[in-house]
């Protein structure tokens, strides 16, 4: 269901492939993300991407609902996205919910589609966020627009999220992958320590 596919010029793509549940995450599927986020350290850039019409709705609610809501692996991945030097791009290619909005927050860059939607409605179902996914959304949004989704449950479309800083550029779909090769170009092409460099110094 995580698919792995290693390109000669350095970058990494993962797909989620579960679309029947929408792409929902299990305990096993984010620990095979973490696993993948902690070994790229060697790769130039990284881009995570899902199969249909969402990204991800969140973790899988039987097993939310047995604990999996509250587990330290969600940031466990995020932490490992956010450390990596090169280049993380979030390609989404439809809906994102939950604690799946944690690996997109972590990072540096978010392509969308223009149908999606955004939204993490945790407080509805009892949980708190995880730690670092309402600093770093504050981080991109700023706390008032924080705060509308993750206290008042707005959904938010693709083009006020592009309007927020949520996401970066809507593209079609048929581009996104395209589109992430275009801009990871340049950090492929350089060398490690100047990319890693320039990422430093941006954060």
């Amino acid at each position: 269901m995580i698919e792995l596919q290693k390109e000669d010029t350095g970058l990494w793509i993962v797909t989620i492939n579960r679309p029947e549940k929408a792409n929902s995450l299990t305990h096993a599927m984010l620990s095979e993300l973490a696993d993948i986020a902690e070994a790229a350290q060697d790769a130039r850039g990284l881009v995570f991407t899902g199969v249909g019409k969402v990204f991800s709705a969140g973790a899988d609610l039987d097993e939310a609902r047995a604990g999996l809501a509250t587990s330290d692996v969600w940031e466990r991945l995020s932490g490992n996205i956010a450390a990596l030097p090169g280049l993380t791009i979030a390609a989404l290619n439809g809906t994102l919910a939950g604690g799946a909005m944690g690996m997109a927050l972590a990072c540096d860059l978010r392509l969308s589609v223009a149908n999606a939607k955004f939204f993490y409605p945790v407080m509805k179902l009892g949980f708190l966020p995880q730690p670092s996914d309402p600093k770093r959304m504050a981080a991109l949004i700023g706390p008032s627009r924080a705060k509308l989704i993750l206290m008042g449950g707005q959904k938010v479309p693709a083009q006020e999220a592009l309007g927020f800083g949520l996401v970066d550029r809507i593209v079609a779909a048929e581009d996104l992958l395209p589109v992430a090769r275009d801009i990871a170009a340049d950090t492929l092409a350089a060398s490690p320590e100047i990319a890693r460099g320039i990422k430093d110094m941006c954060a």
